[in-house]
């Protein structure tokens, strides 16, 4: 699916959960489900300081999170394929410990790494990272080995091998498997934020809801979710670019 159409998508979704919630609204007819337009309104008389603030610190947590993510995921994964004894002590690491829900971690992150910025960011990797590393992994598993026997006839070097076949061929893997954790990372990162900070848009959404002014918890609630859609575009723009090949 291309980006025009993710966007049309988007554009009929946004209709529909808004014409959902007027309904909702005016049959709860009550101050905790304010009106969209509302919302909306007060998204922009707000004091945009203190929003781009909690946004900014939400948005470079998860962004880290991801990268690192990236970064350790692949390197793990190709180290995984090339190396059998490697694949044999990280292959059951990875299959015991990704079915953990890693949010039960949290506490002792934060005793270990303190309640500040490392423990969030590295729930964030914990959550994306095991993806990362099994769809590297079997992605090259996948690919058929004919395809390396002329390369290695014709001398190509292992580098060469992993530059123009490895990484081509596994790309459009490792931004699925992004694009399906980018869900449950920035959920988790809610969470997190709850705990030990005083900006993001976790720790406004819930100082909002302790102060019973809901228009600013619905308000933090829209940004967020924009959040999450500016990084699921931002994946498929990387997509397109760097596979453009299919």
């Amino acid at each position: 699916m291309n980006i025009q159409n993710r966007f049309q998508y988007f554009f009929k979704g946004f209709i529909i959960i808004n014409l959902i919630w007027i309904i909702l609204s005016k049959a709860v007819n009550m101050n905790i489900l304010p009106l969209p337009f509302e919302v909306y309104k007060n998204l922009f008389t707000m004091n945009f300081s203190d929003l781009y603030i909690h946004f900014t610190y939400s948005f470079m947590r998860i962004f880290l999170g991801i990268a690192i993510s990236l970064i350790l995921g692949v390197f793990i994964g190709i180290i995984s394929y090339y190396s059998k004894t490697f694949d044999n002590i990280i292959a059951p690491l990875v299959y015991f410990t990704y079915p953990i829900p890693k949010i039960s971690l949290l506490p002792i992150l934060m005793l270990t790494l303190g309640i500040k910025e490392k423990s969030k960011i590295v729930m964030i990797v914990l959550i994306v990272i095991f993806q990362v590393i099994i769809t590297t992994r079997d992605s090259i598993k996948n690919i058929p080995k004919e395809i390396f026997y002329p390369l290695k006839c014709l001398g190509a070097s292992r580098f060469q091998i992993l530059k123009e076949v490895l990484f081509p061929s596994i790309l459009s893997e490792i931004f699925t498997s992004i694009r399906l954790a980018l869900g449950t990372a920035i959920s988790v990162l809610f969470f997190t934020e709850t705990y030990g900070t005083r900006y993001g848009m976790g720790y406004f959404i819930m100082d909002s809801w302790m102060k019973i002014d809901y228009i600013s918890m619905y308000t933090g609630i829209v940004l967020i979710s924009i959040l999450g859609f500016f990084l699921f575009t931002l994946v498929d723009l990387l997509e397109q670019y760097f596979c453009r090949w299919r």
